[in-house]
């Protein structure tokens, strides 16, 4: 289908006659089908001979640009990390999502997220690339399918804008990049989003059936997040689909009945299965992933209340997790990793619904004007639109935890919107309106990134005052695009466009040459993000070496950070901050040896994991956990899920992770505890030494197991890591 916009002059002489919106194809009709071959390579027949090409550059670039030293990051997150080696191990463990190959606790989220890199890790054996690349095709994915929402209903450059715009946002660089389930959950929010804008183009219910199932499939990866963007859309369908109300609302019925069994299969499962054969639900208080959905990862989120979390929201608005307030996506924790074409995105939304009024509006047969409800590119920005601001609406106030990276979410949202409004913003330029609410978008990204630069004084200093002067040059020309020389005009708006982008492409180049661990990492420069004590919160690049083969070789890693190396106020209540620097040594399978290389967690280097960040790992503690491990369902048993992971990685055995990813789950129970002792199940205890390393209670589960173990079983010391061997009774 193409569009007044899709026109090649879309780019050339400004159209001063009021766009007539296209024909909207009748449900049913469709376009005439192309070979395959020719719609990969050639595109569109009406596309200039260039666009195919750029587009198929454009992805390429995400890709080699992605992939880009992705080892220096080793495991990322162990946590994650270790559930994905238990499920290349074991088929119930990839499906429960299981930390453990002996299934003894599950991750705090569904799976759905661990399978890609599992299947991975499968196929190629584990390591950092078998893990991560999975991630990187799922960027890359995302920038196709931004790319080919916005180019259904305008130019191919301005598909280009919004596929480029997401490959350069940082936070973006950083979680595809990254093996947590933010991923995915950004690439099947942009895929439903997708799929609804065609619902909304023609009426037929497949596509709507299909956005259904892309959001079901979201939940299984993060959730109730995956449904903060379904009043938009199924308001966008109820209203503005070209088909009989009745029909629209049994669409959404329809729709409806595919996301609950897209994303209720797996959980309909879990709860029928018998509790005593399958690993404990982690962070769930009652061993129920309902209780988890809606509690710790559900309302819990909103309103700061989470059960077994280590902090929350606060009184007012702030709390552990940051202040919360319209402002939230600027400030300083948060400004850097997403906010950088967030206002520039605000105002060309206001222009593309104001530019779009047009193509809403038709004449009934007695010639009075009356809304066209109808209108797909009205429709494509209301999608976009409405999913960026309620997802803004959402994080700006939520109480519970919540961490930077979390606003990879809006990248797609904000990459389609510029990409949008700049397309059709520039195609009506002869329009004095037009062309200042354009030349304003310019101006709004430019001076906003020169702001966000300055809060890093030293990093490139020079960077903010370009960004400046020629995001002004570039307004005022754009400002008068209508009225000069195309090629001049084109001069203004490529300069606009390169100074809009400068900052974000600086911070995603600083986040592309640093490698990123543990639970809470940031996207940017040293400084660019606030929260917490430090800017990586899991220890920047150390914590991977190893050649291939599995060669021996030592990885040492420094990190500084305030008590847990990234909680919010720098350190946990009741923790003094720390330094230290860990070391990790011998590999397996030409892997670190499980730790971050990072000292700024609780344990600094004495062995011992933090809450978020992993333990350093050596040759000693390696080979005794080694030591006749085939005979044990687990080598070992550590208080918290990083330390457990850690000990997991380095030797490839199954450690058991006390009381989940906090320490507070209540699982296993003493008596389970003591029965798998008894049973002769696990071989050691990972001591966690002073400050525990984990949020649990002083009354929890974990803390009985401790004092239990450590009133009964003989110590072993390997290294700097002390263990309790429990197939040795003490003499008392």
């Amino acid at each position: 289908m193409t569009t007044h916009l899709d026109q090649p002059t879309a780019w050339g002489p400004p159209s001063t006659a009021a766009p007539q919106e296209p024909p909207v194809p009748a449900p049913g009709a469709g376009e005439p089908e192309q070979p395959l071959s020719r719609r990969l390579w050639r595109g569109r027949p009406e596309d200039p001979r260039w666009a195919r090409p750029a587009f198929l550059g454009l992805l390429a670039a995400t890709l080699l640009l992605y992939l880009y030293d992705l080892s220096a990051s080793g495991y990322a997150n162990s946590f994650y990390s270790a559930a994905v080696q238990a499920g290349s191990q074991s088929w119930k463990a990839f499906f429960f999502g299981s930390l453990d190959a002996g299934n003894a606790i599950t991750v705090d989220k569904p799976p759905a997220a661990l399978w890609p890199m599992a299947l991975s890790v499968r196929i190629f054996g584990l390591s950092s690339w078998a893990i991560l690349a999975p991630e990187v095709l799922m960027g890359v994915g995302t920038v196709a399918v931004v790319y080919a929402s916005v180019r259904r209903r305008f130019s191919p450059a301005a598909g280009l804008i919004a596929g480029a715009v997401l490959a350069l946002t940082p936070v973006a660089a950083l979680m595809f990049r990254f093996n947590n389930p933010d991923a995915m959950l950004a690439l099947l929010m942009a895929v439903a989003c997708y799929f609804t804008a065609r619902a909304v183009e023609d009426g037929r219910t497949k596509w709507l059936v299909w956005a259904g199932v892309a959001i079901g499939f979201a939940f299984l990866a993060k959730t109730l997040q995956a449904f903060l963007i379904l009043p938009p859309l199924a308001l966008v369908h109820a209203v503005c689909a070209p088909v009989p109300v009745r029909k629209r609302f049994g669409q959404l019925a329809v729709a409806t009945g595919a996301l609950i069994v897209s994303g209720g299969w797996w959980v309909a499962i879990v709860e029928l299965w018998p509790a005593s054969s399958r690993p404990y639900i982690g962070g769930s208080q009652n061993n129920s992933f309902l209780e988890l959905t809606f509690g710790y990862n559900g309302l819990g989120r909103l309103n700061g209340e989470e059960t077994g979390s280590v902090g929350g929201g606060g009184g007012g608005n702030t709390g552990q997790w940051g202040e919360t307030g319209w402002d939230r996506m600027f400030n300083s924790e948060i400004g850097g990793q997403i906010s950088w074409l967030l206002p520039a995105a605000l105002i060309l939304l206001a222009g593309g619904l104001v530019a779009t009024l047009p193509h809403a509006r038709l004449r009934s047969s007695g010639g009075t004007p009356m809304l066209r409800r109808t209108s797909a590119t009205r429709g494509l920005f209301l999608v976009w639109g409405g999913s960026l601001l309620i997802t803004v609406i959402v994080f700006s106030y939520m109480a519970g935890i919540f961490h930077q990276y979390y606003t990879v979410a809006l990248a797609p949202y904000i990459a389609a919107v510029i990409g949008m409004g700049a397309g059709i913003l520039w195609e009506k330029r002869a329009e004095i309106w037009a062309s200042i609410t354009l030349a304003a978008s310019v101006v709004a990204a430019a001076g906003w990134s020169y702001v966000l630069l300055d809060r890093t004084p030293d990093y490139l200093p020079w960077l903010k005052w370009l960004v400046l002067v020629g995001g002004l040059a570039a307004a005022l020309g754009v400002t008068f695009a209508g009225r000069v020389d195309r090629r001049l005009a084109l001069a203004a708006a490529s300069v606009g466009l390169v100074a809009a982008l400068a900052g974000p492409t600086a911070y995603t180049v600083s986040t592309l040459q640093q490698g990123h661990t543990g639970s809470i990492v940031t996207a940017g420069p040293a400084g660019a993000s606030m929260m917490g004590g430090g800017p990586r919160g899991g220890g920047g690049r150390g914590g991977f070496g190893g050649g291939p083969g599995g060669q021996n070789q030592q990885s040492r890693g420094q990190g500084q950070g305030g008590g847990t190396g990234g909680f919010p106020g720098g350190a946990m209540p009741g923790q003094g901050q720390n330094q230290g620097q860990g070391q990790n040594q011998g590999q397996r399978n030409g892997m670190p040896g499980g730790g971050t290389g990072d000292g700024g967690g609780m344990g600094g280097g004495g062995g011992v994991g933090g809450l978020l960040n992993g333990a350093s790992v050596t040759d000693q503690a390696k080979k005794l956990l080694e030591a006749d491990s085939g005979k044990y369902t687990w080598a070992a048993a550590a208080i918290g899920a990083q330390n457990a992971a850690s000990y997991q990685l380095a030797t490839g055995d199954a450690v058991m992770a006390i009381g989940g990813f906090n320490g507070t789950d209540p699982s296993p129970t003493l008596a389970q505890f003591e029965q798998y002792v008894a049973d002769g199940r696990i071989h050691y205890f990972v001591s966690s030494g002073s400050g525990g390393g984990t949020a649990g209670s002083s009354t929890g589960t974990s803390s009985q197991i401790t004092s239990w173990v450590e009133a009964n079983f003989k110590k072993v010391t390997a290294g700097s890591a002390t263990f309790y061997d429990l197939t040795q009774k003490t003499a008392s």
